[in-house]
């Protein structure tokens, strides 16, 4: 069940800007936590994006990594959440999505659960034989993915807990899985990491041709099924707060 029924809903995208996008995630986290801004979805359509977790960042291999995403045409960021790399592009959909919580770690597995019902009732809307639960082999490994025939994964999850308030992430890929795999084979091969690129999907390989844009639309109404939606850009704090965390979130 929902917390609150209001929501507000940003389409903000950043996508020329990675770091930038990353860095207002986390600036609508932070000030949903301070009681300065309602409790916040935010879904739009990213440029390419590697997004390593700080335990990437950590292992030996980083550099390389970083060199190979670069080179498959990826600009690599240090995203909120945890797990491990994971990869947006222009056929994907980039949703991030925080609520004010005072006991953020008491619902992290609710949160996981709404979300993934979300996605997984949004996707089968469009026709995708969808379902909750890793695939195994898949990239980024976790238990809230959404999958397509327990074959292929679609939509990866993620959070972050912070004092206050809880960060929901996700990456739904549309179209475009050849380009998952182009990034993420030399990328997992430098941080030493096993997969099967076979299980790297998209909606469209399950349904046919399907557009990002009518993808959005099939979440959005499984949204406003459930809370009050009420259309905002960020404000202009948040977006200045955004502007000075977004060397936190960048790779040199």
């Amino acid at each position: 069940m929902a917390l609150t029924n209001a929501l507000d809903v940003s389409r903000e995208s950043f996508a020329t800007s990675p770091a930038r996008s990353t860095a207002a995630a986390r600036a609508v986290l932070l000030r949903v936590a301070e009681g300065e801004r309602p409790a916040t979805f935010r879904l739009h359509r990213p440029g390419r994006i590697l997004a390593f977790s700080k335990q990437d960042a950590a292992s030996p291999g980083f550099r390389e990594a970083v060199t190979a995403a670069r080179a498959a045409g990826f600009e690599p960021v240090i995203r909120l959440a945890g797990g491990r790399a994971a990869v947006y592009h222009e056929g994907t959909l980039a949703l991030s999505w925080a609520v004010p919580d005072r006991r953020p770690s008491a619902r992290t597995e609710a949160r996981f659960r709404e979300l993934a019902d979300l996605l997984r009732s949004a996707l089968s809307d469009l026709g995708v034989d969808a379902h909750v639960g890793q695939v195994p082999g898949e990239y980024c490994p976790g238990a809230w993915s959404v999958n397509a025939r327990g074959a292929t994964k679609l939509v990866g999850t993620g959070q972050r807990l912070i004092a206050g308030a809880a960060h929901r992430g996700a990456v739904i890929v549309v179209t475009g899985s050849d380009l998952v795999r182009e990034a993420l084979v030399p990328t997992y091969s430098a941080l030493g990491l096993d997969w099967d690129p076979a299980t790297a999907g998209s909606v469209e390989g399950e349904v046919g041709e399907v557009s990002v844009a009518r993808a959005a639309d099939a979440i959005m109404a499984r949204l406003a099924e459930r809370y009050e939606l009420s259309e905002a850009g960020l404000d202009a704090a948040t977006l200045a707060l955004a502007e000075r965390l977004e060397s936190d979130h960048a790779v040199p």
